[in-house]
């Protein structure tokens, strides 16, 4: 089996609406590509002993466990003290980072707040940052990242081929207008049942003209099977007097 993964998406920010999360996504996609299988995603407050127990949790849980935000130099940027916690170690200046953001700032400017940005759990790994200097950090299995998108996927780019992965996931899908997920339960629910193995999702779409239908998507590590599923839903369709259309439908609303 591939190795698991969880995503911790920390920010009162992202709870109170005020900040649309983008790096779930990103995130989801990569680990995909790269033989990793996302199994659960947890957006939570930037309150101390929730984020020691949700990242004790989750470390113990998964091979992998991502965390995106609360890294900066603010007060509420305690994901990095919060990650020495929840693994029992002293947080602590790191001397290479410390040294690096001290060259990086102008004389005078590497104040108290920025120095935070230099403190890490004991032990931890830094996580090359080469949009904005200011490192995320690697602690076991438990990959700390900055919420910036820009930067979070830099990092992401950093690590990715460090992780320990398996097998890339195989993707087929097609969509037909017209057709809509009631008519085809019971059809596709036979497909899926013969093919266990592989993830199979039915997904009602509009396109931006109004018309609407439905895009089905097989998924599996074993590519020969994939495309058997795929041809077996192309068929489904044509025998329902629709159109099988390959990929994603584009325009979605």
């Amino acid at each position: 089996m591939n190795p698991t993964a969880c995503i911790l998406v920390i920010g009162n920010e992202i709870l109170s609406g005020r900040t649309q999360d983008v790096n779930v996504q990103y995130i989801a996609r990569r680990l995909t590509e790269i033989g990793i299988s996302l199994r659960e995603v947890r957006i939570i407050p930037d309150i101390r002993p929730v984020i020691v127990n949700v990242v004790t949790e989750a470390r113990a849980a998964y091979d992998h466990v991502f965390t995106t935000g609360g890294i900066g130099p603010t007060h509420d940027d305690i994901t990095s003290s919060c990650v020495a916690e929840a693994f029992g170690v002293p947080w602590a200046p790191h001397p290479e980072t410390f040294a690096l953001l001290e060259k990086h700032f102008a004389p005078g400017e590497f104040n108290a707040a920025r120095q935070r940005m230099a403190t890490l759990p004991v032990g931890a790994t830094p996580i090359r940052n080469p949009v904005s200097i200011a490192p995320g950090f690697t602690m076991g299995n438990v990959h700390v990242m900055a919420g910036v998108p820009r930067i979070m996927r830099a990092m992401f780019e950093e690590i990715a081929p460090t992780l320990r992965h398996g097998t890339p996931v195989t993707s087929r899908s097609w969509h037909a207008f017209g057709l809509y997920e009631g008519a085809l339960a019971a059809k596709l629910e036979n497909i899926q049942t013969a093919h266990p193995d592989i993830d199979i999702g039915s997904y009602p779409f509009h396109d931006s003209d109004g018309r609407g239908g439905v895009a089905l998507v097989c998924k599996g590590l074993d590519a020969d099977e994939v495309t058997q599923v795929a041809d077996k839903i192309a068929a489904m369709i044509r025998e329902m007097g629709f159109t099988p259309l390959e990929g994603e439908p584009a325009h979605k609303v």
